[in-house]
């Protein structure tokens, strides 16, 4: 794998993420809604309950927030209505971006979307036109120095719980696994007391842009701003290389 760390990516989303923490508890409020829908309450028999609780903690979701959560949505079962919807297109200087959102309203949550990728001078595309671009990842980033594990005995344990990849950079080490084993490779490292910095199935890009023009730099900006304080947005994948 390349030598293209992510954990300065994840500190200033961590940061960002902080300053916003209200908007990211409705994010993962509404995931854990749609989850017990489909899946009911129980982790243990929920595999996509399990994952949004992982994302949960990792977001620093108090346990109790949780746990109200899941009873809530476990006995209001049918006043769930959200639906996920997908969107792709393109920035500046054909950069990738992918924006998942969960929404009561799609004709609300289209327009937001097309109008904040219009505002950053990018256009909407079909489904597909950028997504060929990704994979689906289970990334789970480690931060040098908060963990005393030997590396290379940091490297067997992700191997052997299933991990695909182990990336060790200057400040960081970085797991990749399947989707399907990423809730055992992270279960394996909680029960090693491995602190992680970011722990999520995301889409990573197959290769990274570099903008170095001023004006497509802010032009993203604002485009994947926008997308940021979109309450019906919860993910937004992107292939620019952030400086």
């Amino acid at each position: 794998m390349s030598g293209h760390s992510k954990f300065a990516n994840i500190k200033h989303k961590k940061e960002k993420n902080d300053a916003a923490k209200g908007k990211i508890f409705t994010i993962i409020g509404r995931e854990i809604a749609v989850a017990v829908k489909e899946g009911g309450p129980d982790p243990d028999n929920n595999s996509k309950l399990r994952d949004v609780i992982a994302k949960a903690k990792a977001n620093n979701m108090p346990n109790d927030t949780i746990e109200r959560g899941i009873k809530k949505a476990a006995g209001d079962i049918n006043a769930v209505n959200y639906e996920y919807v997908s969107y792709e297109g393109y920035g500046p200087n054909g950069t990738a971006i992918i924006v998942n959102a969960l929404t009561d309203n799609k004709n609300r949550t289209a327009a937001n979307v097309r109008s904040a990728f219009t505002k950053g001078n990018g256009s909407i595309g079909t489904q597909g036109c950028v997504s060929f671009m990704f994979d689906e990842k289970g990334q789970i980033i480690i931060d040098r120095e908060e963990c005393d594990a030997d590396p290379d005995e940091l490297m067997m344990t992700v191997l052997d719980a299933g991990a695909d990849d182990f990336i060790e950079e200057d400040d960081s080490f970085e797991v990749l696994t399947t989707p399907e084993a990423f809730a055992g490779v992270k279960k394996a490292l909680e029960d090693g007391n491995i602190p992680m910095v970011s722990a999520e199935v995301t889409m990573i890009p197959q290769t990274y842009v570099k903008l170095t023009d001023e004006q497509d730099i802010k032009n993203i900006t604002r485009t994947l701003d926008l997308l940021d304080e979109d309450d019906d947005v919860q993910e937004v994948f992107h292939n620019w290389e952030e400086e």
